[in-house]
């Protein structure tokens, strides 16, 4: 099996590989319309602001060929801006349409804490989570981001709190996404990955 990774881009797609392949993980980086409607497993990382995101997703015709594959059930994990393109849409770019997969849209966090919300902070499992199976329930993860999916009904896997809840990890059948880097996120980090590599499997 496969990972194909999205490479719109984002500038930490090359230690989102390192990480993959330092896991013995088979992966490519591509951002031709046809590999990514054939691929076996997809990863969309992200850093950055959310219009670069949507442009490139669009520009480069990469949107159909992503949502059809992840409606076909090719198993699919996103990163930071890979979870919030998931929604609707992004306070951060209000004008623009994200993927809309799952519903909601994603909100700036309240201005009453620093921001962004840069470094290492836990998660608490909303329920059972098959990202974070095997984890620690007091790990710590590397988040660096100023707008979330903020979670007040509990449909998320997991949640963080920074000023209000949002939404950590996030699994609908075959859609997986976390708003922090597991890239960067040391040993937690990688047993989610390796945790990913098994389900798409």
């Amino acid at each position: 099996m496969k990972v194909t990774i999205v490479d719109y881009g984002a500038g930490n797609v090359p230690s989102v590989e390192r990480a993959l392949q330092r896991l013995g993980a088979d992966s490519e980086r591509t951002n031709s319309p046809d590999r990514i409607s054939k691929a076996e497993a997809l990863l969309l990382p992200g850093v950055g602001h959310y219009a670069a995101l949507v442009r490139a997703l669009d520009e480069q015709d990469l949107r159909a060929p992503l949502t059809e594959a992840i409606g076909r059930g090719v198993p699919f994990l996103g990163i930071c801006l890979g979870l919030q393109v998931l929604y609707e849409s992004s306070e951060e770019a209000s004008q623009l349409r994200g993927l809309n997969l799952l519903p909601g849209k994603v909100r700036a966090l309240p201005s009453t804490v620093k921001l962004p919300h840069m470094g290492w902070n836990q998660v608490a499992t909303q329920r059972e989570s098959r990202l974070l199976e095997g984890i620690s329930g007091d790990s710590f993860f590397y988040f660096a981001h100023s707008y979330a999916l903020l979670d007040s009904n509990g449909s998320s896997a997991a949640i963080c709190t920074h000023g209000t809840d949002f939404a950590a990890v996030v699994e609908k059948q075959n859609l997986f996404a976390v708003q922090f880097h597991p890239e960067k996120s040391g040993e937690p980090g990688a047993h989610l990955l390796r945790n990913f590599l098994k389900l798409a499997a």
